[in-house]
């Protein structure tokens, strides 16, 4: 993942990890982007007019083996757009917002939009009813028109100073983070429970020997995000599992062995 930010100049300087991480494993950005686009069925279209002039409009999408499907009207200013020109991008934004939004994930995917036919158009249209199904009540109008974004860029962002691309490829490629979606009340526990134990990952795990506090960001199939609190500042850090995980029963075991590495390293 590419940090973009230059010099800070005189911005507080985030703490870096002092010792080497035990495994920092993550997701790729096409499975973040995978993952993000997969939790939710609303995002940003950008279209342009007949006179080149960008248009952003609200809408709603399906997947379809992870390209955005999209029911649009003529009547809409955005469907004339997209008939007239192909070419568009979505920005999709995580459901589950932060306090401060700019500190959240968000992605962009671009590339063209085409009219799916045959077999494709039948899939196409039960992916959007599968992911919207109110449009069950207007997707066969003669105004509406099937459209399927072909991707050919991605572009995430994991909040501040965290971002990276992916061709477009890499995207169709990637899976759904499956412990994502499903991790909240695992990671609500171990705040709540075991924070001591976060801490020794922090500590032994994480590269921050100087850590005085840690809590759970977030868990993937990779491993835990740790917010990291120490006397240079507040920093992110990773806590790989030995083995990805495959489905969300595994969590608590993996974290488990987690916390008894870190107490070994002790």
């Amino acid at each position: 993942m590419t940090l973009d930010h230059g010099d800070p100049g005189d911005a507080p300087a985030i703490p870096l990890p002092t010792t080497p991480l035990a495994n920092e494993a993550h997701p790729s950005a096409a499975e973040e982007a995978r993952t993000i686009a997969a939790a939710t069925n609303i995002g940003t279209l950008a279209s342009l007019t007949t006179d080149g002039a960008p248009w952003a409009s609200f809408i709603t999408y399906g997947l379809l083996d992870g390209a955005p499907v999209l029911s649009v009207s003529h009547m809409a200013e955005h469907g004339r757009n997209l008939a007239a020109d192909p070419r568009a991008s979505i920005a999709i934004v995580t459901p589950d917002i932060p306090a401060d939004p700019l500190a959240g994930t968000r992605i962009t995917l671009a590339g063209v939009v085409e009219r799916p036919e045959g077999a494709e158009a039948e899939a196409a249209r039960a992916a959007h009813l599968a992911a919207v199904p109110a449009a069950r009540y207007y997707i066969d109008y003669s105004d509406f028109t099937l459209w399927v974004l072909r991707v050919q860029r991605v572009r995430w962002v994991g909040g501040y100073g965290r971002m990276d691309s992916a061709s477009a490829a890499e995207y169709l490629a990637a899976q759904p983070d499956p412990i994502v979606p499903r991790a909240a009340p695992g990671i609500a526990h171990l705040n709540a429970d075991h924070a001591d134990t976060l801490l020794e990952m922090a500590r032994h795990l994480g590269g921050f020997p100087d850590a005085t506090a840690a809590s759970c960001e977030r868990a993937d199939r990779y491993g835990l995000q740790l917010r990291v609190e120490t006397p240079r500042g507040v920093a992110r850090t990773r806590v790989g599992y030995a083995e990805p995980l495959t489905e969300i029963g595994e969590l608590r075991s993996a974290t488990v062995a987690l916390a008894k590495l870190a107490r070994a390293a002790d």
